[in-house]
């Protein structure tokens, strides 16, 4: 099983190769691949050392399964090329979400539209990644009919230069600008770029990745996105009203007994799901699970996940795994 990471050198492969290895995905020869200013590096794996290589040697060694974490233009250009090659490729950035002949897919909610002739698969934004483990199976119980959802997301969604700007910011030293302002004892209403509707790419990807995922163009979406001080995790105010009433108790049943999410909600004990206890963990978190009283069907809930896992290369490596259980590759 060769397996190729694009990206090995940045934020999101280094956590992919973490990943990887925990999980103990069964590679059998790693082929870490990055820009051709790392070309000739080594990374450890599992052990062993691996050379940094070309993104054509990677192509031409033909990789059971290609991940990649190294930008749109990136993903555009070589992805093709890598289908070409027979190689399935995982893709961790925007290119191809939305494209309609491409699945975008979280495993526990649609991984069973994969089959072998699909060549590239999307992973999708993380934001959209948390908060769908969430709604899914609240759709599939009461039926969504709208989501207001508010995200306070991590500086590592945007990189190496936004957590150098904060570590300089907070130390006193000038710092290369990752933001238009200081991220240090901020927040700005202001993820990715601003389109012509006034929305952020950040905010109309929830809009549109959401639909895309639950099959079900009649969920109606907004989003505020805000980037916030935190390293470790991004979080989400959420309001979804349903079709049907609902039990609270029955809600936290039915989060709770779905795989990779966990409950925790219990305002006596102060219990509720924050960025520093995610930090590492792959699983999303729901708590302030609660009633809206302003309208009928309506529940206020909070989500948290570690941005860089779930939300990236987690959801990337378990679409491998389903792709290797299931002999799809």
């Amino acid at each position: 099983m060769k397996v190729a990471v694009v990206g090995a050198t940045g934020m999101v492969g280094n956590v992919m190769l973490k990943v990887l290895e925990e999980r103990n995905f069964p590679v059998t020869q790693l082929i870490p691949v990055a820009s051709e200013k790392s070309v000739g590096k080594k990374i450890a794996f599992s052990g062993k050392e691996y050379e940094v290589v070309s993104l054509e040697t990677a192509v031409s060694m033909k990789p059971a399964i290609a991940i990649f974490s190294a930008g749109g233009d990136t993903s555009l250009n070589w992805a093709p090329k890598f289908a070409e090659a027979g190689t399935t490729v995982v893709d961790n950035s925007s290119a191809w979400r939305m494209h309609p002949d491409h699945k975008l897919v979280i495993p526990e909610i649609n991984a069973r539209l994969l089959s072998k002739e699909d060549k590239i698969i999307a992973n999708p934004n993380c934001s959209t990644i948390q908060l769908l483990m969430a709604l899914k199976p609240l759709h599939d119980n009461y039926g969504i009919k709208r989501v207001v959802v508010s995200t306070y997301q991590s500086i590592t969604g945007t990189g190496v230069k936004a957590v150098n700007q904060l570590e300089s910011e907070y130390k006193g030293e000038a710092a290369e600008m990752a933001y238009p302002y200081p991220i240090h004892k901020n927040a700005l209403p202001h993820c990715d770029v601003f389109q012509d509707n006034g929305y952020t790419k950040e905010e109309m990807k929830l809009t549109n990745e959401t639909k895309k995922i639950l099959g079900d163009d009649s969920v109606k979406v907004t989003a505020t996105a805000i980037r916030i001080p935190v390293v470790g995790g991004h979080s989400e105010s959420v309001n979804i009203e349903f079709e049907r009433d609902f039990d609270e108790a029955q809600v936290r049943q039915i989060l709770n007994d779905f795989p990779g999410v966990t409950v925790q909600d219990n305002p006596t004990t102060n219990t509720y799901p924050m960025p520093i206890y995610a930090e590492g963990k792959n699983d999303v978190f729901v708590g302030r699970i609660r009633r809206d009283y302003s309208q009928p069907n309506t529940l206020n809930m909070w989500i948290v996940a570690d941005n860089l896992r779930k939300g990236a290369a987690t959801n990337a490596v378990q679409i491998a795994e389903y792709l290797k259980e299931h002999d799809l590759l």
